[in-house]
């Protein structure tokens, strides 16, 4: 039993583990429009001007122009531009964070799901991240987004939110409610603050009903009350402080094999709805309940499953009695109701064995008891006869009396008569200690016997002259009574530790064996076999081909065979996270029950168990031990992933830099010749030679030097070696070296250039900027044909974004390309007399990552391609006359 006046050791790890971090804070909303990023950026500006060092990791204004005037003040990290399908997706870059390693941290939306190709799926791995640097972070979440309510939510607002955040996410944040009744929430979409007009009347007919925001809202308060009510525990277990701290109720259901458990279970469960408190079903592991017979046993597990059923979690406590295993459970966990049930006993029982509920009630101070009476406990036929003699015992027993008669007969004359009576103690204690209450009555009895008639005088007779030795006599029975009973106790103790001890040394070398292994098939085949070891069950381990069916990769049998419905089952489990199958409230009619292996990553594959004997696949009472062992299972192949994709990883690192080393030997090395070899082109022009071979030569020594100088810059923008040198930088300016010096390709062409001189100037370095130009004019020209139009223009979007668009009357991008246009050596379909390196483009997108500029490609409808780059509005230099206007 745990103590409650001492720290405990769990909650003080958990606390050591929490300090150790960045301290994170949720911003938690019943549904958008709430106010949670504009409470976010009103307390960072809060703490900017105490001094804090506060910077926007990303914050989404979603066009409110109240709330993107709130971001005047701070710093904002550029965001990193990802692409998707063709499009540039701005997502959070974590890197730059962490470099800049802030105070503070401000990021909307934690439920946010990062595009493909980042480095976390979701951005509350991102959070988690910059926590380990210890980096406090403040963020947003709506109720609907919280893992465990996703069902709940779905069941009366009629939608599935798919980005979730899991449970465990939040049970170390700050929860911070931002409260607005439904009727001011609703007046605020009608009023267009929350979406523009169209969308905000289909919200009102659909999710924003004032229903469906009143539960949210309910929700919203009371997990923040859960979240909160957890820490407090937290703390209290920390610092050692005794007591219930009843602050939020805490409801612990007892259920027995008794007949009529159903009805303490069923109590329960109103009694935690009425409370709206979360609930516990217990079963005290005690001696007895292990030799519980098939009906007994059966009652057990069908009150367990009605506990799951209704909701409820389930657990298990090993003592020896079921008063010490709720005592200790009840300390433990601080709970502070407690329900069981009371069967009608006579009082020759209630004498012998005492009252559970009146022991509880006088030993758990603080905390409610509500006893459910049921019906008298009805005395099985057999139960006399399940007193079993232990007739080796007895016998043992009266050996040793008798052998302890003849070690008193030779020991008499040296000790006297009177020492003789400890000798006769000996073989009470002994029996009664190894062989239990019947062997230590035998023990006694006869150890009476022999003390009686050879040495209480009258000698040889079995008569009692002196009352002194009555006593001693009925103190011998005592002793076996008491030290059988002590026996006993002890036994208990030590069967209970002995299995604890075998299911946790089950559990440590289970875990052993999965660290050490590397493959899947490895893993799968251990999970399957020590599952089907530990709960005698066939097993079996299936995960998703690619092609929307499913792959065995291990079973504890040779021939395993699923059914329509068991797949079925299967697939449900993987898609959906939850159990299903038999003795499940999902697809119930299979034979096979199938549990998700759930981590962070997802749900990766799918574990089944069935019953050979087509029996109930899992006992309820063994269920805590399944989720364990699933639990570390899941992890291993969750670590059986990563390393692989670290594999993956490594090989395309190491063939970008065995490639990257080559790129830049060969453009280094050949650069010098080449150089020599054009500046005689350039003496020969210069005295006065010509011709058409001296044209072709002209022509292509150029283009192999700009082939040599995509190379270099490729293998720079590569090893990372660019150090942008910012500088307000005027367009119109830009563009106009950059056609000058690209005259000679686009000799032929008809531009057309509309960039407006008042523009507001970008903050970029004016170098890398006119390579990207360069590239981008180059490509328009190598692309099209003589005569077509090159244009070039620039302007404001809404957004508040500068974007540069150079486009053409061209082919286009073709459509297997579209998405790959800017990785390296992609090339559009031209002639090699003509074509470009595939460098260019891939040029464009390395300068513009570096400078914070987005990079777009698409096909104008009318034909040709579009280039697009795009300055976000933290890279505008606005003047003075621009501020004025």
């Amino acid at each position: 039993m745990a103590e409650p006046d001492r720290p405990q050791a769990d909650a003080l790890l958990k606390q050591a583990a929490r300090e150790a971090r960045g301290r994170l804070k949720v911003l938690l909303g019943a549904a958008p429009g709430v106010g949670k990023t504009y409470e976010m950026l009103r307390e960072g500006a809060e703490r900017l001007q105490r001094g804090e060092d506060v910077v926007v990791g990303l914050v989404e204004t979603h066009d409110r122009v109240e709330t993107a005037a709130m971001l005047a003040p701070f710093e904002i990290v550029p965001r990193r531009q990802q692409l998707h399908e063709g499009h540039a997706l701005g997502e959070m870059d974590l890197d730059a964070l962490i470099a800049r390693r802030p105070a503070v941290a401000l990021v909307d939306e934690l439920a946010h799901s990062n595009a493909p190709g980042s480095r976390h799926p979701k951005r509350w791995q991102d959070i988690e991240e910059l926590r380990d640097a210890g980096i406090d972070v403040i963020t947003t979440l709506n109720i609907q987004h919280v893992e465990s309510l996703n069902d709940i939510v779905a069941s009366f607002a009629q939608v599935r939110v798919r980005e979730t955040v899991p449970d465990h996410v939040l049970e170390d944040a700050e929860i911070e409610v931002v409260d607005l009744p439904a009727d001011e929430l609703i007046a605020r979409l009608k009023a267009g603050k929350v979406y523009a007009p169209p969308e905000a009347e289909r919200a009102l007919g659909n999710f924003f009903r004032k229903t469906n925001l009143q539960a949210l809202r309910e929700m919203a308060l009371r997990r923040a009350a859960q979240v909160v009510d957890r820490q407090m525990l937290d703390q209290v277990n920390a610092s050692g402080v005794p007591g219930q701290w009843p602050a939020g109720e805490r409801l612990l259901v007892a259920v027995s094999d008794a007949p009529g458990s159903d009805q303490v279970v069923r109590a329960g469960k109103r009694l935690a709805d009425a409370m709206k408190a979360p609930w516990t079903a217990i079963v005290v592991e005690t001696p007895r309940v292990a030799g519980l017979d098939g009906p007994a046993r059966q009652r057990l597990a069908e009150a367990l499953q009605l506990a799951v059923t209704l909701g409820g979690v389930i657990t298990t406590e090993p003592a020896a009695t079921v008063a010490e295993g709720l005592t200790a459970h009840i300390a433990e966990h601080r709970v502070t109701q407690l329900v069981l049930g009371k069967s009608r006993r006579d009082w020759w029982f209630e004498l012998r064995h005492g009252s559970v509920v009146d022991r509880l009630v006088r030993e758990t101070a603080g905390v409610s008891v509500h006893v459910v009476p049921l019906a008298a406990a009805p005395v099985p036929p057999d139960a006399l006869k399940r007193q079993k003699v232990d007739g080796r015992g007895i016998g043992l027993g009266i050996a040793a009396s008798v052998l302890t008669v003849v070690l008193g007969l030779a020991l008499a004359p040296l000790i006297g008569s009177g020492a003789v009576v400890l000798l006769f103690l000996l073989p009470v204690l002994l029996a009664a200690s190894w062989h239990g209450l019947q062997a230590g009555l035998a023990a006694s009895f006869a150890s009476a016997l022999g003390y009686n008639y050879f040495f209480v005088p009258p000698l040889h007779t079995f008569t009692i002259a002196d009352p002194a030795n009555v006593a001693t006599v009925v103190l011998l029975a005592l002793v076996a009574i008491v030290v059988s009973q002590l026996a006993s106790r002890l036994a208990t103790r030590a069967s209970i530790g002995s299995r604890q001890a075998r299911e946790n040394a089950a559990l440590a070398a289970f875990g052993q064996r999965l660290a050490a292994l590397s493959s899947e098939v490895d893993t799968a085949e251990t999970i399957t076999g020590e599952l089907a070891r530990l709960f005698d069950v066939v097993t079996v381990l299936l995960v998703a081909d690619g092609c929307g069916s499913l792959r065995q990769v291990a079973a504890s049998a040779t021939e395993i065979r699923l059914d329509a419905i068991d797949l079925a089952s299967a697939s449900w489990a993987l898609e959906r996270g939850t159990a299903s199958g038999a003795s499940t409230d999902t697809l119930s009619a299979g034979d096979w029950q199938f549990h998700p292996l759930a981590t962070s990553l997802g749900v990766l594959a799918v574990v089944g168990i069935t019953k050979p004997d087509g029996g109930a696949p899992l006992a309820p009472d063994r269920a805590l031990l399944f989720t364990t062992i699933v639990g570390q299972a899941a992890l291993a192949w969750e670590r059986i992933r990563l390393e692989a994709d670290a594999r993956g990883v490594a090989e395309l690192r190491s063939r970008d830099e065995l490639r990257s080393t080559l790129l830049a030997s060969i453009g280094h090395d050949l650069r010098t010749p080449l150089t020599a070899v054009v500046g005689a082109v350039e003496a020969l022009q210069a005295e006065g030679v010509s011709g058409p071979t001296m044209e072709l030569l002209r022509v292509e020594t150029r283009r192999l030097n700009r082939f040599f100088a995509d190379l270099i810059d490729m293998t720079r923008v590569e090893a990372g070696a660019l150090a942008p040198q910012l500088q307000p930088v005027d367009l119109t300016d830009a563009v106009a070296a950059a056609l000058a010096d690209t005259g000679a390709d686009l000799a032929g062409h008809r531009l057309e250039i509309a960039v407006p001189a008042d523009l507001p100037l970008v903050e970029t370095d004016p170098r890398l900027l006119h390579h990207m130009l360069i590239n981008l004019l180059s490509n328009a020209a190598t692309y099209t044909s003589p005569g077509t139009r090159v244009g070039v223009t620039a302007g404001l979007t809404t957004g508040g974004m500068l974007e540069l668009v150079i486009d053409d009357d061209g082919p286009g991008l073709p459509p297997a390309l579209a998405d790959r246009i800017f990785d390296r050596f992609q090339r559009g379909e031209v002639s090699d007399r003509t074509g470009g390196t595939g460098l260019g483009l891939a040029i464009v997108r390395g300068f513009g990552d570096a400078l914070g500029i987005v990079t777009m490609a698409a096909n104008r409808p009318q034909g040709g391609a579009r280039f697009t780059l795009g300055f976000p509005a933290a890279r505008l230099v606005h003047t003075s006359e621009d501020a004025a206007a």
